[in-house]
C-alpha cells in the first residue's frame, strides 16, 4: 500500500478509540428515557474513521485498520484474562474492581468481535460502492448510508449474540432499536465534521481513491484500485 503522511496515525487513533470503547461498554448508562451501553458515547466514532479510510484512502486501508482493530481487541481481552487470573499481592485490595472493569464473559467477547468485524466491513463496502455510484459526489449519502447498513449489522449481531435467550424478544428489539437509532443519529450529527476531515485529508495527501477495481474480499490484503 502506498505510504501516506497521516494514514498510520489515523489507524492508531482508530484502534485506540476501539479499545477504549470496549472498556466502556460494560457500564449501562441512562440517556433520557433510554438505557444503553456506555460505549455509545465513543464507539460510533469508529464508523466515522471507517468512512474516512474508505473515502480518502480506499477499501484496502479500511480493511487493514479493521483487522488491526480486531486483533488489538482480541489481545486486550486475552491479556486481561491472564492478568485477572494471576494471584493478587496481599496488600493490593482492588481485585474485585479490576475484574469488574477488565473481566468479560466469553459470550460477550465473541459477540463483540463478530459484530465489530461484520459491521465495519459492511460499512466500508457500502461506502466504497456508493462512492462509485455517486461518482464521488454527495459525500453525505455515503457517510449516512454506509452507517445505516453497518450499524444495522453491528447492533443486531452484538445484541442478539449477547442477550438472546436471556431477555424477552420485545426487550431484544428495544435494545437493538435504541442502540441503532442513537448510533445513526451520531453519524448524522457528525457529518459536517466528517466533511471537514475528509476534504482536509484529500488536499493534504493528494489522493481521492475510487475502488472501481478493488477486490472486496475481507481476507485478501492486496489491492487493485485507482485514485
Amino acid at each position: 500500500m502506498q505510504r501516506f503522511r497521516y494514514l498510520d496515525a489515523l489507524t492508531t487513533a482508530f484502534v485506540v478509540v476501539l479499545l477504549v470503547s470496549n472498556l466502556l461498554a460494560q457500564k449501562v448508562v441512562q440517556l433520557g428515557h433510554f438505557s444503553t451501553s456506555g460505549a455509545v458515547i465513543l464507539f460510533p466514532i469508529t464508523y466515522i474513521f471507517g468512512d474516512v479510510f474508505t473515502e480518502v484512502y480506499g477499501y484496502a486501508a479500511s480493511r487493514r485498520a479493521i483487522w488491526l482493530g480486531f486483533f488489538g481487541t482480541a489481545l486486550l481481552y486475552a491479556v486481561s484474562s491472564i492478568v485477572i487470573a494471576l494471584p493478587a499481592d496481599p496488600e493490593w485490595h482492588n481485585q474485585a474492581a479490576f475484574v469488574t472493569v477488565f473481566g468479560i464473559l466469553p459470550r460477550i467477547l465473541v459477540a463483540s468481535l463478530i459484530a465489530f468485524w461484520a459491521g465495519e466491513f459492511a460499512n466500508s463496502y457500502t461506502m466504497a460502492k456508493l462512492k462509485i455510484r455517486t461518482r464521488g459526489k454527495m459525500l453525505w449519502t455515503r457517510t449516512v448510508g454506509s452507517t445505516v447498513v453497518g450499524q444495522a449489522v453491528d447492533t443486531t449481531l452484538v445484541i442478539m449474540l449477547t442477550f438472546a435467550g436471556r431477555v424477552s424478544t420485545s426487550k431484544l428489539l428495544t435494545m437493538i432499536m435504541t442502540g441503532y437509532v442513537l448510533k445513526v443519529a451520531y453519524e448524522v450529527i457528525a457529518t459536517p465534521f466528517t466533511y471537514l476531515v475528509v476534504n482536509g485529508l484529500k488536499r493534504a495527501e493528494h489522493v481521492d481513491t475510487f475502488d472501481a477495481h478493488t477486490d472486496f474480499n475481507p481476507f485478501r490484503f492486496t489491492q487493485k484500485g485507482k485514485a
